[in-house]
This record gives structure tokens, sequence and C-alpha cells, in this order.
């Protein structure tokens, strides 16, 4: 799965970002009952405090979704979904091909349309 993922975020990442992008947020949305889709964003905005930083996007993949099935997954809800992507997210900071131009903004974060954000990454 790791590999399908970098390659998508690599396909993504070779775009000219604007260049005030402060913060990358990956979408998370429930396509259907067995599948997510991540959808990758640039935000100018970014606070520690309030979620909503995500919603000043000024970049997206749009229809560009990375999609993740989880049929096999009995106990798959959330919680776990938004872990599992942020562990693919993780390692695609440490060691992904173009995570140099994730990295190179204030923070990476994560979650469900609808839900709280989680911060994978923070510029020191």
């Amino acid at each position: 799965m790791y590999q399908e993922f970098e390659k998508w975020l690599n396909s993504l990442l070779e775009n000219d970002m604007p260049e005030n992008t402060a913060a990358y947020n990956f979408n998370i949305y429930e396509e259907d009952d067995e599948t997510y889709g991540v959808q990758l964003i640039a935000s100018d905005e970014f606070s520690e405090e309030d979620d909503d930083w995500a919603c000043s996007e000024i970049w997206s993949s749009e229809e560009d979704i990375f999609y993740i099935d989880h049929s096999d997954e009995k106990d798959a809800d959330r919680e776990r979904g938004l872990e599992f992507i942020s562990v693919l997210i993780s390692d695609y900071l440490e060691k992904g091909g173009k995570s140099a131009k994730l990295k190179a903004v204030n923070a990476v974060g994560a979650g469900f349309v609808d839900g709280d954000l989680k911060i994978i990454y923070r510029k020191a």
C-alpha cells in the first residue's frame, strides 16, 4: 500500500504549489462502507488552536483521490482509518521522494472532512 501512496503523492507534489502555502492537509472521505478517499490540499493558513485552517484551501488534488479499501478490516472505524492513513503520511515524511516539499511548510495534518484534524508534522 505504501508504494502506491508514495507514487500518488509524488505525482501531486511535482506540481508547483502556491508560494503562500502555510500547511498541507490530507482530507479523508468515507467513499462507501469499505473505502476511504484521501485528497491533498494546501492552505494559506495554519493554527494549532483552530482546525478551520484546513478550510482555507488554495490548492487541491481535486478529483485525483487516493482510495483505500478497508473491506478486509473487521473492526474498521474512523479512528483506525485515520491512524492507518497517518502512518502512511508519517512514512512518506520520513522517506518519501518529495517529502521536503511537505516539510517546507508549518504543518501537515490529516482528518475526516467532518471531524477533527490530527497534526502529523510541525516545522521546528
